[in-house]
């Protein structure tokens, strides 16, 4: 007999239907899986056929096949257990067959007959409703994570024995519905704050700056200054995210993996620090089998890179393809996935190896030679990709005092929300509407300087050898300064601070 259930594979952040047949016949017991199966999908016969037992079934004493189609595409991954485990029980009539066609299942069986979570079933319960099932039948860890997909019936289950009662009619099972309303508050709580940080106040003027812009910051500053401090509640100032925002970044951790149990979405921005050890594989994404890294796992949110010298030069180089593109594409010789990284980057590191260059307290013991060998560990290609580039000096005690009030992140969002409001209606059309992406296009229409501003950004080319990459930024970083302001044209006081936030080249770096 043959029976036919309905699952899914996942390949990058988007999810495809796979057709689980078995087919039972006489002969010797025996257990074959066909159609591209991984190591997990192989080994999936045991754990398959101890769950049945110990649920209280009896297992086909005769050759069982199971074809997982499309069989041209490799299928990975524990989530087959549970629709294969039903399909045999539905050949050996205990389910109903029909039934068991009109919902789709994810889940990995444990020896018990219990049923585990799995990657990827908010991608499974996207798959399920596009394809006009029933519902899904889902492991009830990861229940309330399909469950935000609107219109689709999420019947959670603890056992295989659940399942297979809810399959033969014998049982019912309430779908589990979310309060999609209630994942985004109207405030969304961070564990940091601005009103944390004393001093700083040009460095948190400028990541207000590339907030309600999008641009990426080099902080460049001694040790202890604060630039970790900074980073941290850099998301607490930017906009909340928005339903869409949410459900594609819920989509790269829910491939991941790093879901919280009874997690529904990822409401928060994220905020990204890996470790300057880190391989290209683990920061851009990759492996064998390519899943998303750390650069993903901050879209819409927040990388930061402490110690950017430090870094592996290949990580480095490997950041200028999403940095322009939004997205990243991982090739290997059996598939190509594109993840979607569209994240605000923000670099911190030492004036020199010691930290202590052009500190007036610390006197720096670096040569010249090294100095220039440790900022040349960072390409040019790299730096120009960095809109704002912004010293974090040493604080003194008076900075520590706290003397007057600071304000919270709170009001400094409201100020960023008004400026990102200006860009929206700016650019209606575009998917990430933020000064940061403009084109050259763009910039002619929105960016026109007047006489005063003119003269003073040419100044500023011809004193400091600016580049045209670098007066492009400026024009960006000046329109961002002007919509905080309101909105209105760009005036000489907004070129002049923008000037101010290109240090690196201010100093001859």
């Amino acid at each position: 007999m043959i029976v036919k259930a309905v699952s899914c594979a996942v390949i990058g952040i988007e999810a495809f239907r796979v057709d689980v047949e078995i087919d039972t016949s006489p002969g010797l017991p025996q257990f074959a899986t066909v159609g591209l199966p991984d190591a997990a999908v192989r080994e999936s016969r045991d754990r398959i056929r101890a769950a049945v037992k110990n649920s209280g079934y009896s297992f086909p004493r005769h050759h069982v096949t199971v074809n997982l189609a499309p069989a041209d595409i490799r299928k990975e991954g524990t989530g087959f257990d549970l629709p294969i485990a039903a399909g045999i029980l539905a050949a050996e009539g205990v389910i109903d067959a029909a039934r068991l066609g009109r919902y789709l299942l994810v889940g990995e069986l444990s020896l018990d007959g219990g049923v585990k979570g799995v990657q990827g079933a908010l991608l499974a319960a996207f798959a399920a409703k596009d394809l006009g099932l029933d519902g899904m039948i889902a492991p009830r860890d990861n229940a309330p994570e399909a469950a935000v997909v609107e219109g689709l019936g999420v019947f959670p289950v603890a056992t295989l024995a659940e399942a297979v009662e809810f399959l033969a009619g014998r049982a019912a099972i309430e779908p589990l519905r979310v309060d999609r309303a209630g994942l985004f508050g109207p405030e969304v709580e961070y564990p940091f704050d601005f009103a944390e940080v004393a001093g700083q106040d040009q460095a948190k003027r400028a990541l207000e700056v590339a907030a309600a812009g999008g641009h990426n910051v080099l902080m460049i500053g001694p040790p202890g200054s604060g630039k970790t401090m900074l980073a941290q509640r850099l998301p607490s100032i930017l906009p909340e995210m928005t339903f869409p925002e949410a459900v594609e970044t819920t989509k790269i951790y829910s491939v991941a993996g790093l879901l919280g149990r009874g997690e529904g979405l990822v409401a928060r921005r994220p905020f990204r620090n890996p470790h300057h050890s880190i391989s290209d594989a683990g920061l851009v994404g990759g492996g064998q089998n390519p899943r998303p890294g750390e650069i993903s796992l901050a879209h819409h949110g927040v990388l930061f890179l402490d110690e950017l010298p430090e870094f592996r030069r290949n990580c480095l180089e490997a950041l200028r393809q999403p940095l322009e593109d939004g997205r990243v594409t991982i090739s290997r010789s059996a598939t190509t996935v594109t993840y979607p990284a569209r994240f605000l980057l923000v670099a911190a590191m030492n004036p020199c190896p010691c930290g202590h260059y052009g500190d007036a307290n610390r006197p720096c013991r670096c040569t010249s030679l090294q100095i220039r060998q440790y900022r040349g560990r960072i390409s040019g290609p790299l730096l120009d990709r960095i809109d704002i580039h912004i010293p974090v000096p040493a604080l003194r005690y008076g900075d520590l005092e706290g003397r007057y009030a600071r304000e919270s992140s709170g009001t400094v969002r409201e100020r960023v929300r008004a400026a990102r409001e200006i860009q929206r209606r700016r650019f209606p059309a575009q998917k990430d509407p933020v000064n940061a992406r403009m084109g050259q296009r763009e910039i002619k229409r929105h960016c026109a300087l007047d006489g005063e501003s003119s003269r003073l950004l040419e100044m500023a080319m011809d004193r400091l050898g600016l580049s045209a990459r670098a007066c492009t930024r400026i024009l960006k970083v000046a329109r961002t300064i002007a919509d905080l302001a309101g909105g209105g044209p760009i005036t000489a006081s907004h070129v002049a601070e923008a000037v101010q936030y290109r240090s690196l080249d201010l100093l001859n770096l």
